[in-house]
Parts: C-alpha cells; structure tokens; sequence
C-alpha cells in the first residue's frame, strides 16, 4: 500500500526541514526525505562546522592579545582533536534538534535518498509514497574544476575539510570566495601557513570594493598570502604549480571553488532548468505543477536563511496565506572572518542604476567606546538611502558583530523605515551598534563623533 500525504519534502536542510515543520503547523500531513544526516550542508559540513572552527581560531587570536594587554599565559597549544570533538558536538546537538523538532511537530522522517518519478511518486529505499505537493530541497554540492593533477592527488572539499583529524601546517586554498576567505581566516588564527590562490583578478568579487579591500587587509594582516590573477598549471601531491608565482607548497590542498545544485533527483521530471539551475516561478513552483524548488537547486543566494525563507514561502503560499514575496534586498550577506562583513540591499551603484537619488553615509568603530574596549576598532558601517523618502537602501557593515548588528539596519528597512527612524533610536552606551546610530545621524548633517 502507497501511503499518502499532503507535503512531501526531498532534503532536510535548512529549506527542507523548516518547509516541512512550517506546513505541519498549517495542519499538513507531511514527510520529509534525507539520504545523509537532517541539517543538510549547513549544519554538517557547512555554516555551523566552519562558525566553530572560527570561533576556535578567534579563542586563540584572543588569548595572544591578551598578553599584549598584559594577562600573560604560557605558550599557546592547539589540540586540535579535542577542536574537532567540540565541533562534532556542536553539530550533533543541533542535527539531533532538527529531528526532534520533526518528530515534535508529527512530521514523518524517512531516511534513505529518494527517486521522484513522472507521475510524482516519491520512491525511497524499496517503498512509494505519493502526496499532493512535491518540495525538492537537495542543496548542493561541491564544484570540481579541470586542473591539470588533481585527480590525482589528495585533496579536501568543502564537504571534506571538517573531517581532517591533525590541523595543516601549510594550506593552500584554491579560490578566494566566502567559504574560502572564512576557513583561512580561523586556519591563520590556529597557527597554519595558508595561501590563497585566486584565478580572478581579486577575492571576494560578489562583495562591493570597499568591503572587498578592507576584509583583504585583514587577511593580510593575519599573515595569509593572496595570490590573485593565478594561472594554475597543474597540481602534484605537494604543491600548486603557477605560471606567474612561485610555486606554493601545501600538506593540505582545499579547493573551495563553488557549489552546483544536486538536481538527480529532477531527472524524471522534465523540468524545465535557468541554466545549471532549476526555473522556478514567484512561488518557487517548477514547470511541473505540484513541484516546487527553493535554496541552491535555484538561482539566486545559496544561503541557508534564504532556503528557509523559500520554504516557509511555498507552504504559505499552498495553505493559502498570501504571504509577501521573499525579496533578495532584504536577505543578508554575511562573511565571518574574524573581523567580520555583513550587507543587506542595494549599492550606491545598485541603487543609481534602479533610478534612485543617493545620499551614501559612513561611520567608522575607530571612535565607538566598545570597540576600543574589546581591541576591535577596525571597520566601519556605510548606508545607502534615497535622498527624497530618505528609504534605507542598502547597509554594509565590516567590523566587530557585523553579522549580528546589520540586523537592526534590516529591522528598519524591512519594516519600510527611513533614515529618521534609525536616526531617532537611541542607541545604549557603549555598544557597538552607536555606529548604525552615528551613521544615520550623518544623513542629517548630526553625527557627533565623526
């Protein structure tokens, strides 16, 4: 016998578990289908690994300033397996509360990797399950370019990287993207030679120059070596052959150069595909009825907060809410280098090619009390408002808590407010968030620290 449901999700990430929690809570009947581990990339071999790891390295960058400051220890020591544990508990505790808030919520969870066929019956393991509605949740996996050697060498993944067992003592990291910029930074902190090898013409292009310069500064300052414009000649089992560098040496090689959507699961399907991507509608439905797509199987950002945006978007959206579209401008960007980058919305660029009048403000924590407290006064915040409403724009913070505090600039533009709304807050001092407070006063011409 087939069982039946009214929901069935592929993929239990952060798209595909929140999806499917979402519409048990809207009275769906609802199973949810994972091959590996709930959590998906995120949890496991993505956000949440790559944060502690972060989180470690800024731990020991902490206790070296420390002794600048004058709390002097002995020499530092790197027990990296005990890392990895803490790690792997960490991510354990937060995938074990994924199922539990499954379960919680009465969602049915069927392991096993599933098979979608023409007539939209979900087939796992050697049992078929239909529903009305189909969310195909797969994420992504990582891209492997054609360099000359690497099949056959060693080399780790994004995927792979958290599963190391001895911390590198020279890492060489081929490409100089988010993921790639994140894991130098908290490999540096913890002591490991790392060299970045750009093929472009500079890291971190998806962000706007001036974050770009100011996170590569920081890099730099952290004793990691960019080498941008990088043409690879070919890889043996210890070093990345360059036509226009020396040739860098490596125990560990990462290559870090994207992610494509795992999109199997679509083959029988005859969706119709945005390039490497599945097309999807305003709703996120494919060209099938009844099959939708959210996260990295669609273009757009491959962020785990956007996944999970998408997915409560269809389910509201099949129980009959109208809910808002998800709008890219207001989903944030974040970059958790030890000093962190965080934006939301549009550039001064971005917002003078859609037509608006711009009014670009500044601040910087090189005067905020809190910064100067904690030893972290690099950075600055930059807003983007029209000048007529003065609308919020855009924001691009990089600084100490920049991914925590761009939600308050994003509080305010979500909510449709202006410049004088955020002007008008007042800010508690000291803190870091003084600066969003600065800069919005700056609209006005009454920014007092600055």
């Amino acid at each position: 016998m087939t069982e039946s449901y009214d929901l069935i999700v592929v993929g239990a990430g952060p798209g595909g578990y929140v999806a499917a929690i979402r519409a048990a809570q809207l009275g769906q009947k609802v199973a949810i289908v994972e091959k590996t581990n709930a959590g998906g990339t995120c949890l496991n071999v993505g956000c949440i690994p790559s944060k502690t790891l972060l989180e470690h390295g800024t731990k020991a960058h902490d206790i070296s300033m420390a002794n600048d400051w004058g709390i002097e220890t002995q020499s530092l020591k790197v027990n990296f397996s005990k890392l990895l544990k803490r790690k792997q508990h960490i991510v354990n505790t937060l995938t074990d509360g994924v199922k539990y808030l499954l379960k919680k919520n009465k969602v049915t969870y069927i392991e096993g990797e599933a098979t979608v066929t023409d007539d939209l019956k979900v087939k796992v393991n050697s049992d078929t399950y239909q529903s009305k509605d189909i969310i195909l949740a797969t994420g992504s996996k990582p891209f492997i370019p054609p360099i000359k050697g690497l099949d056959d060498i060693k080399y780790e993944t994004t995927d792979t990287f958290f599963d190391l067992d001895t911390l590198p003592k020279q890492l060489a990291i081929i490409e100089g993207g988010v993921i790639a910029t994140e894991l130098a930074s908290s490999m540096a902190d913890l002591g490991v030679k790392v060299t970045m090898i750009e093929v472009n013409e500079d890291i971190l292009l998806t962000e706007i120059e001036v974050v770009r310069e100011r996170l590569k500064a920081h890099l730099k300052s952290q004793k990691i070596k960019i080498l941008t414009s990088a043409k690879i000649s070919q890889l043996t089992s210890s070093e990345v052959i360059l036509e226009n560098y020396d040739d860098v040496s490596f125990d560990t090689l990462l290559v870090a150069t994207g992610r494509q959507p795992n999109i199997k699961v679509t083959e029988a399907l005859d969706i119709e595909m945005d390039g490497k991507f599945v097309q999807v509608d305003d709703h996120y439905q494919t060209s099938r009825p009844h099959v939708y797509a959210i996260g990295d199987l669609i273009k757009g950002y491959q962020l785990a907060h956007a996944a999970s945006a998408h997915g409560i978007h269809v389910v509201e959206t099949l129980a009959g809410l109208n809910p808002n579209p998800v709008s890219p401008e207001n989903i944030t960007r974040c970059i958790y280098t030890r000093l962190e980058a965080a934006s939301v919305g549009l550039s001064e660029e971005q917002a003078k090619e859609a037509g608006y009048d711009v009014s670009v403000t500044q601040s910087t924590f090189q005067g905020n009390a809190k910064a100067l407290v904690k030893g972290e006064s690099q950075g600055f915040i930059e807003i983007v408002a029209d000048k007529k409403y003065g609308e919020v724009l855009g924001a691009f913070i990089v600084g100490p808590h920049a991914t925590d505090l761009i939600g308050e600039v994003l509080g305010v533009k979500a909510s449709e407010g202006t410049m004088n709304e955020l002007s008008n807050i007042i800010q508690p001092h000291p803190a870091l968030s003084e600066a969003i407070g600065e800069s919005a006063d700056a609209y006005f011409g009454k920014a007092i620290h600055m």
